[in-house]
Order: structure tokens, then sequence, then C-alpha cells
């Protein structure tokens, strides 16, 4: 038993660097969008679509990567993953036009779609079962923790040196962390089988249709709901999830596992997780706006809070997702989702002299909560899969994980901002529309929370096991 705890912990160590490889170049790179747009002369609303392209390689690359490692290894798919990963910021810092930028971007995206689910796959399977649980929330940690310190450290190096250099620093820690993962994971197995009877259409399909259907929020949003341009990418979705559904159906190994997404703890749990995780991306945006409107000139403390809320994010993936081995996850999940709906309902309490203090309690009570159930669902989703499957099966949770902050952003952004607008054209003044559309906001993400309390009662009752 001795030498098992010792072996699956030894082996953890290069994933452990993956995982605070995206966290902490992923914090530096926030930074990144507004300095180069601002560097290159164009609009600051160019910065959705480097952020897009990166997301969109994240999301849809994730289950074909994954399948990837379940067939060459996942040694072999992690280092390729930091190594595509280190290109992509390589490319990054000598990029000299928003299409290079967005190419760049891409290819972090595909780097991050390969390390991810091999990180997941790893603990899902190599972990003892009492175990797994506690690894997720490591995970989170090393995720969480990593970003809080990034954009301080990134702006620092933006505002004395530059964007380019600050990207010059993240290739030497993607170098870095490449020798030591090569390096500590040499022992390991890596070969599966040979890449045969791939599901090459599918993997096709997969990207295409996870892009456009990426892409329909943001164009909604940035275009028109009725404009042109969204309803030729809202088209070209629908036929590519059609051909995505022909395809797999008639594939023998599937990408996408109907088995896999049918079971009921993973349909249940992308639901819960749509209707609470985009909270953290959607209240962050608002969160600003809001400050905006009512004290603008000092929209400093949005920044305090949303730093918090990742501080919250860390202790919830701490405190709350080790619990699941020790008691059924049903029940700490319905308490973490209490506390994301404690976080919604602070915002009841908002005025138009909001302090930073009742910011901070906002963002830091929701991410406390979002910390905790984001982990646990990880344990709900994927425990008990076999190796032959991990890496597939953890790409698919990943990538229906990563849709949920985009959905948020397309639903309680909208629906906070034209709230103001709506009253403003009304006649109302600004900081009276914002604290009315705040209130308003939170009622309808309290409803969000209560649905996803109902999605959490109907997931199947896990069966305890006891550490040994």
């Amino acid at each position: 038993m001795m030498e098992r705890s010792i072996s699956y912990k030894k082996g953890f160590i290069p994933y452990a660097l993956a995982a605070l490889l995206i966290g902490l170049v992923g914090g530096f790179s926030t930074v990144l969008g507004p300095a180069f747009v601002q560097d290159i002369g164009i609009a600051y609303n160019n910065t959705t679509w480097t952020a897009l392209a990166q997301a969109m390689s994240t999301a849809a690359c994730a289950p074909i990567l994954g399948k990837v490692g379940d067939v060459i290894g996942r040694r072999r798919t992690l280092l390729l993953g930091i190594a595509v990963f280190t290109l992509g910021n390589v490319l990054s810092a000598l990029a000299n036009s928003l299409v290079f930028m967005m190419v760049a971007r891409f290819v972090v995206g595909v780097g991050t779609a390969a390390m991810s689910p091999v990180i997941l796959a790893y603990i899902a399977t190599e972990f003892p079962q009492d175990k797994i649980a506690k690894g997720f929330s490591l995970y989170m940690l090393l995720s969480s923790a990593s970003v809080i310190i990034g954009p301080t450290i990134g702006g620092l190096l933006v505002s004395s040196y530059g964007w380019r250099t600050m990207l010059w620093v993240c290739v030497a820690i993607c170098a870095g962390i490449f020798a030591a993962s090569a390096l500590t994971s040499r022992n390991q197995v890596s070969t599966k089988k040979p890449l045969q009877n791939f599901d090459v259409s599918g993997a096709v399909l997969i990207l295409i249709f996870f892009s456009l259907l990426l892409c329909v929020p943001s164009f909604g949003q940035n275009f028109g709901w009725t404009s042109k341009p969204f309803l030729i990418v809202l088209i070209f979705a629908i036929v590519s999830l059609v051909g995505l559904v022909l395809a797999e159906r008639k594939s023998s190994h599937p990408i996408l596992s109907g088995s896999f997404i049918k079971r009921s703890a993973f349909i249940l749990s992308v639901l819960a997780l749509f209707l609470t995780q985009g909270l953290m991306q959607a209240n962050m945006t608002n969160t600003i706006v809001f400050v905006n409107y009512t004290q603008p000139d000092n929209t400093a403390i949005s920044g305090y809070a949303i730093s918090v809320m990742y501080v919250g994010m860390s202790l919830g993936a701490v405190v709350l997702g080790p619990l699941a081995d020790k008691f059924d996850p049903k029940r700490i999940l319905v308490g973490s989702f209490l506390l994301t709906g404690i976080g919604c309902g602070i915002l009841l309490l908002f005025t138009e002299v909001t302090s930073v203090l009742l910011l901070m309690a906002s963002l830091g009570v929701l991410g406390f909560g979002l910390g905790g159930n984001g982990t646990i669902f990880m344990k709900v989703v994927l425990s008990g899969l076999t190796p032959q499957e991990a890496g597939a099966g953890t790409g698919t949770y990943g990538l229906f994980r990563d849709l949920a902050a985009p959905f948020g952003v397309a639903v309680f952004v909208p629906l906070f901002t034209n709230q103001i607008t709506g009253r403003i054209a009304a006649g109302t003044a600004e900081p009276t529309a914002a604290v009315a559309s705040i209130h308003f906001l939170a009622i309808a993400e309290i409803l969000c929370v209560v649905l996803g309390i109902a999605a959490v009662l109907f997931l199947p009752k896990r069966k305890v096991i006891k550490e040994s």
C-alpha cells in the first residue's frame, strides 16, 4: 500500500507541473489582449477575437486530444501539449497583426487542450478511489492559485518592459517546465496502441461544430442577434452538428462516446455547471460594469473584488473538494450551491455607494462555492473511468465545462447591461438604473442556483469509500 502511495504521488509530479503552467501563464496572459491591441493601434473590442481563438481550440480540441492520449499514452501527449503550448507563446511574442495573434492564441489553446485531459485522466485512474476528490482539489488549487498572482506579475512586466517581454518570460517558464516534466516522467509507460481506426471525421466535425458554437454568443453580442454574420455562424453550427451526430454514430471508435455522455451523472452535472459555473465570468464582467456606472472614479475596487473571487475558488477547492471522498458528494454539492446562491444574493444589498468589502464578499463567497462544486463534479463524472477511455472521457467533460463560461457570459452579461440601457432610456439616472438592474440579475441567478440544486438532487447516490 505504501509503495502505491509513493508511486501515484511521484507519478503526478509532471502533471502537477503542467497544471501549474496552464494557470500561471494563463494568468500572465490576462493582460495581453488590451496591451497588444493598444500597441498595434486597433480598437479594444478586438481583444474578444484573440480570447475567442484560444477558447475555441481549448474547448473543441480537448476530447480529440484526450482520445489521442488514450491511444499514444499520457506521457507523450503531456509533453507534446507543453511543446505546442510553448510554440503558441513564441508565436504570440512575434505577432505583429490581429490575425497573427489569433493564430498564435489558437495554438496556445491546442497545447492546453492536450494537457488538461491527461492531467485529469491521471487523477481519475491512478489515484486511489478514496483520494480522487483530493487529487481534483489539488488540480483546482494549482490552476486557481496561479491565476491569482499571474495578472499582477504580468501587469508589472507589461507596464515596465512591454507585452512581448512578458511573453518571452512565459516562454522561459514553459521551457523550464517542459524539461522538468520530461525528466520526472521518463520511466512512465507511454504507448497504448497504434493510431488505427482513429475517428478522423469525428475529430474534424468536433473542431468545426464546437468552435462555431463558441462563436455564437460572441457574434450575437458583437454583431447583433439578427445580423447576417450571426445567422451564418448559427446555420453552419447546426449543419455541422447534424454531420457530427451522423459521423459519431457510424464510427466504430467515436471520440464522443454516447455511453459516457448519456449517463445521468454526466447530463445532470453538465446541466448544473451551465446553470452556475458561467456565473464566474459573467459576474466578474458585471461587477466591472456596475462599478463603472455607480462609482466611475473608483474603478480599481472591482479589481480587488475579482482577485478575492479567485482566492475564494482556491479555498473552495481545498476545503470543500476533499469532503467528497468522505461523504456523499451530493450532500457537499448542495452545500456549495447554497454558498453560490448566497454570493449571488449579496448582490441584492448593492447600492449606489457599494463598498469594496461588500463587492469582495459577494464574489468571494460565490468563488468559494464555485471552487467547491467545480471540484466535486469532476469526481462525480470522472470516477470509475477505465484507463482506455479516461482521456476521451476527461476531454469530453472538459469540453462541456469550458462551454459553461461563454454560456454564462452570453446570458447574464446582456441580461444585466440591457436592463441598464432600457432603464436609462426610460429616464432613470445611470447609478439608479445600475442598482435596479443588479438586483434583477441577482434574482435571476438565484433561480438558476435553485435549478442547479434540483439537478444535483437527482444525481445517482455515490458509495463512499473509506480511507485505507
